[in-house]
């Protein structure tokens, strides 16, 4: 199904795009009209799809409420379009859309439709609750770029524990989108090796919310960081330090000690699924998986070998909170 695009303002919105609103949700779904029709519409860019005889087919809205954060929301298909890839085309069209433009991309999921947008890039961060009536579940994707790839054909994305294809990226900010999908999936546990806690890669607030979630999700919840060089945090204050002294039964740090095997290239575990691999400690050359047991079974057995040898960091423990 050939589809085209066409953005509006509330104010200068068609009325199809009200009409696709109304028989989608407030007749078909019993959506109250005064839930549907919201202060959002007018801050809101609108997005219509119509066919190769301009017939309106579909819609929705996206709008930001914070600069690096961009929310998806009222995306409607007609009935007599399902099953046709119009869902499909316009969820890709907002991705390519939100592209460099947000880091990261949140929705609200009836239950039903959870599977549609993890085959995009979406992950479920919340419990269910109800919104007029339906079930619905709050999701994101932390990689809009990576999820907006037309070409990709996987059938879940980014979501851990599904998607066992590797990533490979060559740039930092392919990885950190990397990075940041797998913290922001792990249930229980983030394991990370590096040279130095790099300020560039992990002084980052997104990704010390992303583990203080981690670390207060559940009671058995751990962050292990194990480095080779702590004097980078002493001279200057670092988010993950600053989080680690707060949450010091959750998230430790330890140096390594030299006089033990260790690995010559730095990692990142997220649960027993997903792995971040860096080629070398100083270029962000490597790859991602988010369903690899076995290779990430290999690596925290390494991880735990250094981790039993290694040591404490004394220059952090007598910095004053």
């Amino acid at each position: 199904m050939n589809l085209r695009f066409r953005k509006y303002s509330w104010q200068l919105a068609p009325s199809s795009i009200r009409d696709i609103r109304q028989r989608v949700f407030v007749e078909e779904q019993q959506v109250p009209p005064e839930l549907e029709w919201d202060d959002t519409d007018e801050i809101a860019d609108h997005y219509l799809a119509v066919d190769d005889s301009n017939t309106p087919v579909a819609t929705a809205r996206l709008f930001s409420t914070m600069e690096e954060t961009g929310y998806i929301g009222r995306m409607a298909v007609l009935p007599e379009y399902r099953g046709l890839g119009a869902g499909d085309a316009l969820l890709r069209h907002l991705l390519a859309e939100s592209a460099g433009r947000f880091q990261e991309l949140k929705l609200s999921a009836q239950q039903h439709a959870t599977g549609f947008y993890q085959r995009f890039g979406f992950h479920i961060c919340s419990d269910i609750y109800d919104d007029a009536g339906i079930p619905h579940l709050d999701m994101r994707c932390l990689a809009p770029t990576l999820a907006s790839h037309p070409g990709d054909q996987r059938a879940k994305p980014l979501i851990l524990g599904e998607d066992s294809e590797s990533w490979l990226f060559g740039d930092e900010s392919t990885m950190l989108e990397l990075m940041d999908s797998l913290v922001a999936q792990a249930g229980q546990r983030i394991w990370l090796y590096d040279d130095v806690l790099d300020h560039g890669l992990y002084d980052r607030y997104p990704l010390r919310e992303l583990i203080s979630a981690v670390a207060r999700r559940h009671r058995l919840s751990e962050v292990r960081i194990l480095i080779h060089d702590d004097k980078p945090l002493v001279k200057r204050r670092h988010q993950l330090v600053e989080l680690m002294r707060r949450l010091t039964s959750r998230i430790e740090l330890r140096l390594v000690n030299t006089d033990y095997p260790m690995e010559n290239q730095p990692f990142l575990l997220a649960d027993r699924e997903g792995v971040l691999y860096r080629h070398d400690f100083n270029k962000p050359e490597g790859f991602a998986n988010f369903a690899n047991p076995g290779r990430v079974k290999l690596m925290e057995e390494a991880f735990q070998r250094m981790w039993d040898a290694g040591r404490g960091s004394l220059e952090l423990r007598e910095l004053p909170l």
